[in-house]
């Protein structure tokens, strides 16, 4: 029986689309620690070694501090690493892995799986391997390893990509054919395939021997069950997978429906009681009617909340916000004049149904200071 650790898709130097960069350099060291976390792990549950299923890195261009602190974080795992190139670092002429940063830091228990191998990681147990050499592969690298003849012992599939089930695109030359995957596992040249690129922990097929790890921290909103790791003990008539979770941070999307002053204590209640906002990132959808007073407290709910969150932002797409035009005494902004003149303007404006006025209308409100 083998015991290890089933991980993928560190992506170790990637960024927040969005936030603060104060929320950038959160999210930076939040994937470094999931790494120091995995050491932990693989301490408590006395594995033999970790396999990293691809996209190590999040490109082949990084700082050299970020490729040493990454390898400094790999230490922290005492058992062999087993690193496999992926479609973001490929094992091109220009890869992270031949760089002077990485071979001159790396452990020695840490391995670049750049070849299919053999590859043995035991007495009784080898890997196969599909490292990517470009990031533009005519085949998925991985075939190779199902049409390997059987060697004596437990074979580990390792490979990254979208299996074919899964793959939006067809006409991706990189798929990975499940009835391929499963041919490979009946004829028993292979017992497990461990699988990186999808982000979220999932079982391919009806077998539980093919699995993605998933990422070990929220990448994106479209992940299910992201943060994980599968703990993987295989011998020859059996496969237990057990989910670790490891990460930290959350991207949240949330709908409201703002009708007036009752939706917006809904949502700042809701906002507040979310947990750790600082690694949270929330995508609120909103649709309804508000006044153009109601719009400028909208505005300072979402400000107050983006100094909380890592960051807050509006799903464009879905959100269908209409400001209604009300009495405003414009006499309280204490504006006059041009301003008074161009209030006014607008106010007759949104009357006649210009959304544009009607939003510039409330933050004039707003950031007048008018009476909530």
């Amino acid at each position: 029986m083998v015991r290890f650790a089933h991980s993928a898709d560190w992506q170790l130097g990637m960024r927040l689309p969005f936030g603060t960069q104060e929320s950038q350099a959160l999210f930076a060291e939040a994937r470094l620690e999931a790494v120091r976390r995995l050491g932990d792990v693989c301490a408590e549950q006395q594995v033999d070694f970790v396999l990293v299923c691809g996209d190590v890195f999040e490109s082949n261009h990084l700082d050299r501090r970020l490729v040493a602190r990454a390898l400094l974080a790999m230490q922290r795992i005492r058992v062999p690493v087993y690193l496999l190139p992926g479609n973001h670092d490929p094992l091109d002429p220009a890869s992270v892995y031949r760089s002077a940063a990485f071979t001159r830091a790396c452990p020695a228990h840490v391995r670049v799986l750049d070849s299919p191998g053999p590859w043995p990681v035991g007495p009784d147990a080898y890997l196969l391997a599909g490292p990517w050499l470009s990031r533009r592969p005519v085949v998925n690298p991985l075939l190779q390893a199902f049409a390997a003849e059987p060697l004596p012992g437990l074979c580990i599939a390792v490979g990254h990509g979208a299996v074919d089930a899964m793959s939006p695109d067809p006409s991706d030359p990189a798929r990975i054919p499940l009835a391929d995957a499963e041919r490979a596992l009946d004829a028993g040249r292979v017992h497990y395939i461990a699988l990186g690129d999808h982000h979220s922990a999932t079982s391919v097929g009806a077998t539980g021997r093919i699995r993605y790890a998933g990422t070990p921290e929220a990448t994106d909103f479209r992940e299910s069950r992201p943060g994980r790791a599968l703990l993987v003990e295989l011998e020859p008539g059996d496969c237990r997978v057990t989910e670790v979770l490891l990460g930290r941070w959350r991207f949240v999307t949330q709908h409201f429906t703002l009708d007036g002053a009752p939706g917006l204590a809904a949502l700042s209640h809701w906002l507040e009681r979310q947990p750790d906002k600082e690694t949270t990132v929330l995508r609120l959808s909103l649709d309804g009617t508000l006044t153009v007073r109601q719009r400028g407290q909208l505005e300072e709910i979402l400000e107050e909340a983006s100094d909380l969150f890592a960051a807050v932002n509006t799903w464009e797409r879905h959100t269908d916000l209409a400001v209604r035009p009300e009495e405003l005494d414009f006499a309280d902004l204490g504006l006059s004049g041009f301003a008074a003149d161009a209030a006014r303007e607008l106010d007759a404006d949104a009357r006649a149904g210009d959304e544009v006025a009607a939003n510039a209308l409330a933050l004039l409100y707003r950031l007048a200071g008018g009476p909530s």
